[in-house]
């Protein structure tokens, strides 16, 4: 994705301000062998890029200044009510420096696995995003999981799938974490005797009241 930054002159509370009662949004940029370079951006524009999962999750293109260079956004500060961006962070990134991101999952193919058609388990997505590293060249959009083959209870793990070419799980200490898992249906609850005696004497009491009325003209 692609997206137009200008230079920010100023900077204080007051100036950034200013700049979001304009229709702008101040952000900075930073990493790499430059210093960190302050921008500001049309607002509407990126509140709509926003809403997209691509923009958080993949390599974007900045064009500052006539010059395209590559980026990650990092961090997004949102005014705690209103629908207004405050601040945003991108970080400049070098094609021969792997990098870390978190990368949204995306599951298919559960309503067609034995656990659901057969036995009408419910699957959880426990997971709905990836924590992994490589190189930005490599950086997916997202990872799809295929949940066909899902049986009944059954639990998929990280390491039953295949990450794509390049990319690497960033563990943190979790082995073998798991990406989804099929439960039965929560069942009815019986009703205890003391609650089943109960409806029976109320239906009896009921009973003879209803028959009552049906005699009356």
């Amino acid at each position: 994705m692609k997206f137009v930054a200008f230079e920010r002159a100023k900077q204080g509370t007051g100036a950034s301000r200013r700049l979001r009662n304009s229709g702008k949004t101040p952000g900075i940029v930073y990493g790499g062998d430059s210093q960190p370079q302050l921008v500001e951006l049309d607002h509407n524009a990126l509140w709509h890029a926003l809403k997209k999962e691509a923009f958080h999750a993949s390599v974007l293109e900045m064009e500052f200044a006539g010059v395209t260079s590559k980026v990650l956004l990092r961090n997004v500060q949102y005014h705690p009510f209103k629908q207004l961006v405050q601040h945003v962070d991108f970080q400049r990134v070098d094609a021969k420096t792997r990098l870390t991101m978190k990368v949204p999952v995306h599951y298919k193919g559960e309503e067609d696995s034995p656990a659901v058609k057969v036995d009408q388990n419910l699957i959880t997505h426990v997971m709905t995003e990836l924590e992994v590293t490589c190189l930005p060249a490599d950086l997916p959009e997202f990872i799809e999981v295929d949940l066909s083959g899902m049986t009944k209870m059954g639990t998929l793990h990280i390491n039953d799938i295949k990450l794509p070419k390049g990319v690497k799980f960033v563990s943190h200490g979790k082995v073998n974490p798991v990406l989804a898992s099929a439960v039965p249906p929560a069942a009815e609850e019986e009703p205890t005797p003391e609650e089943a005696a109960a409806a029976a004497a109320a239906a009896a009491a009921a009973a003879p009241a209803e028959k009552g009325k049906g005699k009356k003209k």
